[in-house]
């Protein structure tokens, strides 16, 4: 349920920055922006007032999944929860945002007009619409620890190959994999702080943690552009994302030990 939530902001950033790109060449900016405000504004708020508590489950089904919430979330305090995610997302984070926020000009570099540079991060973006689904039903399978760590994995491994890229078919293909493994990140992380604390300090957990993830995403899309400046390629900005993403599975890494072995200890008092 959360990997579809998730999806459709995934497809908003996709789909929104290629219509406000439409539209600030038909409106201007200022336009552009007006209109999206007051589009904004119709179609969200009806929406939101269809949000509704949800239907109280049956009582054998509500004690079974607070059984497994507690057992997850007793394993280590919220306060090293927090901070434990809260460092691995920045590294996360600056990895992540390096080619959202460079690809296109990675791309243009490549010789490609901005129309195609453009698309191949769309297409990048939509795939993951359907990458966050997919984690989400693979967090259900493994557990919200395993599907981060597979789709930090993906996202660090993957990452410095975009610099390998010279053919518009080749990058669109690449966005593609890299977009539908990456965006499994996000819908792990909101998993991972919904099974790791409990529900009375999970609002104010999950709000610590996506502040330092934007934190993340300001100092990878700062430094990717700071040494390119500096150097005038791409190399080391990208070099960078995969070093930091090693960082992030580290730290990850640890945490999946960690948990596994409290879990052992616990079951074996």
């Amino acid at each position: 349920a959360i990997g579809s939530v998730s999806a459709g902001q995934a497809l908003g950033q996709g789909g929104l920055p290629f219509a406000s790109a439409l539209l600030v060449g038909s409106m201007g900016w200022n336009g552009a922006l007006s209109f999206l405000g007051v589009v904004s504004l119709i179609i969200m708020l009806p929406l939101a007032l269809l949000i509704t508590k949800p239907p109280r489950p049956a009582y054998q089904i509500a004690q079974g999944a607070v059984a497994v919430e507690e057992e997850l979330s007793s394993l280590i305090s919220p306060t090293i929860v927090t901070v434990w995610l809260s460092a691995a997302v920045i590294f996360c984070c600056i990895t992540m945002s390096v080619p959202l926020m460079h690809l296109v000009p990675l791309a243009q570099d490549r010789g490609f007009e901005l129309d195609d540079a453009a698309g191949i991060l769309f297409a990048m973006l939509l795939a993951g619409v359907v990458g966050r689904v997919a984690f989400g039903r693979l967090a259900d399978l493994i557990g919200p620890v395993l599907s981060y760590l597979v789709a930090s994995g993906w996202q660090t491994v993957l990452v410095f190959f975009f610099l390998q890229l010279e053919t518009l078919s080749g990058f669109y293909i690449y966005a593609v994999i890299y977009g539908f493994g990456y965006s499994g990140v996000m819908t792990s992380i909101l998993v991972c702080v919904r099974m790791l604390t409990p529900i009375s300090r999970r609002a104010f957990a999950l709000g610590i943690i996506t502040m330092f993830a934007w934190i993340g995403h300001g100092i990878g899309g700062y430094q990717g552009g700071f040494f390119f400046d500096l150097t005038g390629s791409y190399n080391l900005s990208y070099a960078n994302a995969v070093l930091t993403g090693i960082v992030n599975l580290m730290l990850i890494g640890v945490l999946c030990v960690t948990l596994n072995r409290r879990r052992t200890t616990l079951a074996m008092t």
